[in-house]
């Protein structure tokens, strides 16, 4: 290493999900022609994740591979393929894979959040989830091979509305019981409402709100109220948790473990460890953010933009998000979009039907064409997160 290339400040990104990778586009495609600034991308897998798409993979749906190299071509940031195992914010270091440790001078946390299946006895060892592709063609493969029975999405969120109604569309000899408790859809304005329930209702969807599940066994659901549903197989949808690895490193975290930020995105107790993503407990003035693409990418560009700012001695501008809708598939040809305030709660506005799930197709496959964007932008310009949309505007610094 020569001594320009020791001189540069080093940038350490962990996680490749959508805010840790617009955060590593951001950053290198603005500093690329300047020099001065490395930045480093971690992620445990070759290609991104697309998880706004785990659904269909779950089904044995074909989905185009993106490999993190290729995104990350012409920005100059290298990207490091391992597992993040270690992080010490005292010593400015992260391991991987426990045999290598990686310095850094900033370091961007986004490691993501994934099913909790700890909380509930039996989710682990008995339980689908849809943390990866690897876990979502396990789902396939035994779904492929069932010819019959009972499929239970345990979670009654939008990502187990979607699942459910995907697995009951590809295989309609299966029975698809979605149970939670809380009843799918609750938070929509009840035109949305009535049109989710109408396509799970279509597609032959049992649905069971207000029952919690206290144990997975291998061939059943035990629930609270001391009944069962038989299984042949269950998808585990409810919950989230995050990586201890931040609790550990003792940065200040949140009762679920997600990073506490300041405005711009700083960790409290460390100001060198921004947080993006499902990773972080960002509040606004409606509260903390709940994770969704629609949020995570504006973090990343944000703290790509904050790192900036204070390389170049400036104060960093609090970070500002709105939501915009909320798009759910119904399977392939059906779908319901809810337009929301920007703390989420829903409008009037509605799209139902095949609009919807042309819609949703299009805010599923937008993070692309934006991160190609990225990769051209000038110095004087940049994708500033406002309203929950990418919008142009004059340079941040």
């Amino acid at each position: 290493m020569n001594a320009t290339e020791a001189q540069k400040h080093e940038v350490l990104v962990l996680g490749a999900g959508y805010a840790g990778l617009a955060a590593a586009i951001q950053l290198a495609a603005r500093t690329r022609k300047r020099g001065g600034v490395r930045v480093t991308l971690v992620n445990p897998f070759e290609n991104f994740t697309e998880r706004l798409r785990l659904h269909m993979t779950a089904t044995g749906q074909e989905t185009a591979g993106m490999s993190i190299r290729e995104l990350l071509e012409g920005t100059g940031a290298e990207f490091v393929r391992g597992w993040v195992t270690a992080v010490d914010a005292e010593a400015k270091t992260v391991r991987i894979d426990d045999d290598r440790v990686l310095g850094y001078d900033t370091l961007v946390y986004g490691l993501g959040s994934v099913a909790d299946t700890v909380a509930v006895p039996g989710v682990d060892a008995h339980a689908h989830t849809l943390n990866s592709p690897q876990d979502a063609a396990l789902l396939a493969d035994r779904l492929a091979r069932l010819g019959g029975g009972t499929v239970v999405v345990a979670g009654s969120g939008l990502t187990g509305v979607e699942a459910a109604a995907e697995i009951a569309e590809r295989y309609p000899e299966l029975q698809v019981t979605l149970l939670g408790r809380g009843e799918p859809g609750a938070g929509m304005h009840p035109r949305a409402k009535a049109h989710l329930d109408g396509a799970l209702a279509r597609l032959g969807v049992r649905v069971l709100g207000g029952v919690e599940v206290t144990k997975v066994l291998p061939d059943s659901v035990e629930l609270a109220d001391g009944s069962s549903v038989p299984a042949a197989a269950v998808l585990w949808t409810s919950g989230t948790r995050v990586s201890p690895l931040a609790a550990a490193a003792g940065l200040s975290v949140d009762g679920r473990g997600r990073l506490i930020t300041d405005r711009a995105l700083r960790s409290v107790s460390h100001p060198d460890v921004h947080a993006v993503g499902d990773a972080a407990a960002i509040r606004q003035g409606y509260g903390v953010m709940h994770g969704t693409c629609q949020g995570g990418m504006p973090t990343g560009v944000h703290a790509a933009l904050t790192i900036l700012r204070t390389l170049a001695g400036k104060e960093p501008k609090p970070f500002r998000f709105g939501y915009y809708h909320t798009p759910v598939s119904l399977g392939r040809e059906d779908g319901v979009v809810q337009f929301t305030r920007p703390d989420d709660s829903p409008r009037r506005i509605v799209l139902t039907g095949k609009l919807a799930a042309r819609y949703k197709e299009t805010v599923t496959a937008s993070p692309w064409p934006t991160f190609a964007r990225m990769k051209k932008i000038p110095a004087s310009g940049a994708f500033w997160p406002r309203g929950g949309r990418y919008t142009r505007v004059r340079s941040a610094e």
